[in-house]
């Protein structure tokens, strides 16, 4: 394992509170307990429940007030999914797993965020390093807390870190290869703002020095000019891909696959090495997944859809749609593109839910949308009306262009339950 000296500055002797204690959470104190045992630790977290079986002897904070246990350290180790939008703290105080970790491995790092593709671009990226025999290792947003990956890094290890706009809010540092895909309206209940939420996705390349690169689109790379960093725009790269031939199928994949090589060649590996490996990749689950065809009816998972364009994408990929299932919770995001959208291209069927669901709805109407629109309470009457309805050759998308936290714990959770009453269905 490489030494973790700068991890260390920043947090010995210094009270540490660890703020939210889900999976990062529970990360991050194992690391303190094995390479700071003798700090002086809290953790905070709303949930008393978060603290279920935990042995130790750290301070605990829950409830209602549990931000006020920030007065009492000198570091707060905030986990992402904690919002600090309308609280009243010293915000010199805060740092993360993610920032530390940047100003410790800045050189070895391919960080890849975008409001979405970034899970495919990074699982891709990982896909041809791995194959070309390199040493590498994926962790970040896509599961895997980056701390529980130190003790399998060392100088020739390249680290694929997924980063969310939550982790990139408050870093000091960018990665040396940053890919920006895209930034479109989500995550507005935890920023308050499209401005604030965007403005936290641009870190991955503001934070850039002179050897460093941003690999991002038209829109960023003027941005990455005015902030004096060296960008490659992907969109202009092809690398002599035969794109009837890989298994990511649609335009924005095509975009992801481009990011994904140009990082790569950023990063001083010949792209040719790498190249023959793109035929292998095997896509993720819930993206436009197909699941199969049952009862006559093709289906397709493509539960990551939480924002409109995602949808449209999914419809301009997947032709033929008979049935569009939408809806869920609402972060008051702009749905008028999709609107748009489906005005121009009906949809036969579109069934909907939840509050997302309903704001569709009722502009659709407005808009004067001719196709049959139905609601379900959840996917399980959805599924009721697809048997009512639905007719051999049919082909039936979720695709919600909405988030899954009213009835779900995540876009997995509805995925599954989605893929299962498919494989069920007759």
């Amino acid at each position: 394992m490489l030494s973790i000296n700068t991890i260390f500055k920043r947090l010995r002797g210094k009270r540490i509170l660890i703020l939210g204690f889900g999976r990062e959470g529970k990360s991050s104190l194992a690391f303190i307990q094995k390479f700071l045992p003798h700090a002086i630790v809290g953790i905070a977290d709303k949930n008393e429940s978060a603290f279920k079986d935990l042995k130790t002897d750290a301070k605990l904070y829950f409830g209602d007030n549990y931000f006020d246990a920030v007065n009492d350290y000198d570091i707060v180790l905030k986990t992402p999914g904690i919002s600090l939008k309308d609280k009243d703290i010293d915000l010199s105080k805060i740092t993360s797993q993610t920032d530390l970790f940047l100003e410790e491995f800045h050189n070895q790092i391919i960080g890849i965020t975008g409001t979405k593709g970034k899970s495919t671009t990074s699982t891709l990226i990982y896909h041809l390093l791995k194959e070309s025999g390199k040493d590498a290792i994926l962790a970040g947003n896509i599961g895997i807390p980056i701390f529980d990956i130190i003790e399998k890094i060392n100088t020739n290890t390249i680290i694929v870190f997924e980063l969310s706009a939550h982790q990139l809010q408050f870093i000091h540092r960018s990665p040396h290869i940053g890919i920006l895909l895209n930034v479109f309206e989500e995550h507005l209940d935890h920023f308050g703002t499209f401005e604030a939420y965007r403005d936290a996705k641009l870190n991955i390349i503001r934070k850039m020095g002179d050897v460093d690169w941003a690999v991002t689109n038209d829109e960023f790379c003027y941005e990455a000019d005015q902030m004096m960093v060296r960008s490659l725009n992907y969109q202009y790269y092809d690398f002599g891909v035969n794109w009837d031939e890989i298994p990511l199928k649609g335009d924005h994949n095509r975009l992801n696959v481009k990011a994904a090589l140009c990082a790569i060649y950023a990063f001083g590996i010949p792209v040719d090495e790498v190249l023959p490996h793109l035929y292998t990749f095997q896509p993720l689950e819930h993206r436009q997944e197909l699941v199969g065809t049952f009862g006559g009816v093709t289906f397709y998972n493509d539960s990551i859809s939480t924002i409109p364009q995602a949808a449209i994408a999914a419809m301009q990929t997947i032709k033929n749609v008979t049935f569009l299932l939408l809806g869920g919770f609402d972060r008051e995001i702009d749905y008028t593109p999709l609107i748009d959208y489906l005005t121009k291209h009906p949809v036969k069927h579109i069934l909907y839910t939840g509050k997302a669901g309903n704001r569709m709805f009722e502009m659709l109407q407005k808009a004067g949308y001719q196709g049959d629109i139905k609601n379900f309470k959840d996917l399980n009457e959805a599924f009721e009306i697809l048997k009512s309805l639905s007719k051999p050759g049919d082909v039936c998308l979720l695709s919600p262009a909405a988030a899954s936290y009213d009835q779900y714990r995540n876009f997995e959770e509805r995925g599954r339950l989605f893929k299962k009453l498919a494989t069920d269905f007759s």
